[in-house]
């Protein structure tokens, strides 16, 4: 099993050897493995001559996705991700975004990866009205560009390094701004129906990839393109989230498990239940009862 060894991949070299950062990693290479799992990322009854999975690791430098890039080559180096891993980061052409600080980085680690040089950010300087958020437009060149390198490198997924946050905040967002209870999925397809999305980190909370990335002094770059805009909704929604996790600690988790419990029969979508065609019987089950919580 994965915790009875002590070594760990070359990444983690000059990793803290105290029983706090062992457990930490310990937890998030758990988490991920585990997430791969539930949702089905690799095949694990496929067969020994099947054509081994290429999967294109993006990153972009920030905190979550060296968590990502860590923990999948600490999975594939113990032989629990049969998988050929490619990490790549796409330079938006942003100004003064540190250029050589990736490629030495993935050089020095051994790490197979390809830098791609896009000029994104004038296109989003350019269509975005003054005042209003980049993200979005930003988010969709980005993606659009990463699809084309991933077919042109053989890849069948690609792989995101969203936590559990990140996939709260979206929820909260769809559901303030957006009228409708969705989030990012751990697994997706693309709309050409060609590739993968894959979101391993899925269980990882926050605070671990942060916690890890500082343990492990990587060269963070911060997003100066959308990470430093003032107001931006996300951002509101974190800071509601750290209110009530502040006032009643564990609350994120729980809420994380909402979206893993989910019961069609006491929502308000037709589509997804048959109302119409709910009917009468001698059964007195818990399906006619409301689902109110007992918080005595």
């Amino acid at each position: 099993m994965l915790d009875n060894h002590d070594d760990i991949h070359p990444l983690f070299a000059g990793a803290p050897t105290t029983t706090e950062f062992r457990k930490l990693r310990k937890r998030i290479v758990r988490q991920a493995r585990e997430a791969i799992d539930d949702f089905g990322m690799i095949d694990r009854g496929a067969a020994p001559d099947a054509a081994r999975p290429k999967w294109l690791v993006c990153l972009s430098g920030g905190k979550d996705s060296y968590t990502l890039l860590a923990v999948l080559y600490e999975l594939q180096w113990r032989g629990l991700l049969p998988v050929d891993l490619l990490a790549c980061n796409l330079d938006q052409g942003q100004p003064g975004f540190p250029a050589t600080v990736l490629p030495e980085f993935l050089t020095r680690m051994q790490v197979a990866h390809r830098i791609e040089y896009q000029d994104t950010y004038s296109i989003v300087m350019d269509k975005v009205p003054a005042g209003r958020t980049l993200c979005a437009l930003c988010s969709r060149l980005r993606r659009g560009n990463l699809y084309r390198i991933a077919r042109e490198e053989g890849c069948s997924a690609v792989v995101l390094g969203h936590h559990r946050d990140d996939i709260l905040e979206t929820f909260f967002m769809n559901l303030f701004h957006g009228s409708r209870l969705a989030t990012m999925p751990p697994k997706l397809v693309n709309e050409e129906g060609d590739l993968f999305l894959y979101r391993p980190l899925a269980y990882v909370a926050e605070a671990d990839c942060a916690k890890f990335a500082r343990d492990m002094a990587y060269p963070i770059i911060p997003c100066d393109l959308c990470g430093s805009q003032d107001g931006l909704q996300r951002q509101q929604v974190k800071a509601l989230l750290d209110g009530w996790e502040q006032n009643a600690p564990g609350r994120r988790q729980k809420m994380f498990r909402a979206l893993m419990n989910t019961r069609p029969s006491h929502l308000l979508d037709p589509k997804i239940f048959d109302f119409q065609g709910l009917a009468l019987t001698d059964d007195n089950s818990s399906q006619t009862e409301d689902a109110v919580p007992d918080l005595h």
